[in-house]
């Protein structure tokens, strides 16, 4: 087989394609139904092409001293860009990672095998089932980066979610999620609400762009019941190729203001994409 060639196969939640990056020999983009979901380079780990995937990595990085192992739950699985990052930058680390999706797992698998002993263990679950069953007080960082398509569902969008969350997560430890809004933000004022409930601290990172509700895009949220370290995620942020900001203290309060929390029974998923906000043709 050309290993320079698109790959396409039919998954339980969707169509999965891989697709050889030609300006960066051995890259990769995973998409599913035509909606990105991972960037790989398998020969280098610590590049992250997505943007919100770098301010994912700022806010983990935040969690302990540099290159301090980590134990990471890691809710929604792609091509583990994330989980390879840690596990190059932070040896030693364990990691867990909840892939709904079986035939995309396999398809990982079979492309891109982890390195041996790299700690990365993938598990063939629902992210909610997952974070509900974790060990209390086990984990340093979760990563909520759960997509059906290019929507967040609603089981992981609620106060029993986050409820989950915060028993999975040891004192002080920190989540992090990937959201997706555009003004009036919604959706992302009723997830500071829900994550309010039994975290008291917060904060979101995004491009300056999306915080001004010029455009839709991802919007990373960090929650701890410990101060975030806000100053080194901003200057991770400010020094990144497309910088971005943290929204925290009096501006986040007010972005609040006014929010109530998701419950279980009340919840939709994230608001759908403009046309071609977050597709590859």
């Amino acid at each position: 087989m050309n290993q320079l060639l698109p790959v396409t196969r039919t998954t339980d939640l969707g169509t999965a394609r891989l697709l050889p990056d030609l300006d960066r020999e051995g890259a990769w983009l995973l998409t599913v139904d035509d909606a990105p979901q991972s960037y790989l380079d398998p020969a280098d780990p610590t590049h992250l092409e997505f943007e919100y995937t770098r301010r994912l990595a700022d806010v983990v990085d935040t969690a302990a001293g540099p290159g301090r192992p980590l134990d990471v739950l890691h809710l929604g699985g792609g091509a583990l860009t994330l989980p390879r990052w840690v596990a190059a930058v932070r040896p030693g680390s364990r990691q867990r990672v909840a892939e709904a999706d079986r035939g995309l797992a396999e398809l990982i698998a079979d492309r891109f095998p982890l390195p041996a002993g790299c700690g990365i263990e993938v598990e063939v679950t629902d992210a909610r089932a997952a974070v509900s069953a974790a060990p209390p007080g086990g984990a340093d960082v979760v990563v909520g980066d759960v997509f059906s398509g290019t929507r967040i569902p609603a089981h992981v969008t609620t106060t029993g979610y986050a409820g989950a969350v915060a028993r999975a997560l040891r004192p002080g430890g920190i989540y992090v999620a990937n959201l997706a809004d555009a003004a009036p933000f919604v959706f992302l004022r009723s997830q500071l609400a829900t994550f309010a409930q039994d975290f008291g601290r917060l904060c979101v990172l995004a491009e300056p762009a999306v915080l001004r509700g010029r455009r839709f895009g991802n919007v990373v949220l960090a929650a701890s019941d410990a101060p975030l370290d806000v100053a080194r995620m901003a200057r991770r942020a400010a020094a990144d190729p497309f910088p971005a900001r943290v929204l925290h203290g009096d501006a986040l309060a007010a972005l609040l203001a006014g929010a109530a929390p998701v419950a279980d029974g009340a919840a939709v998923p994230s608001p759908r994409p403009p046309s071609g906000a977050f597709t590859v043709g």
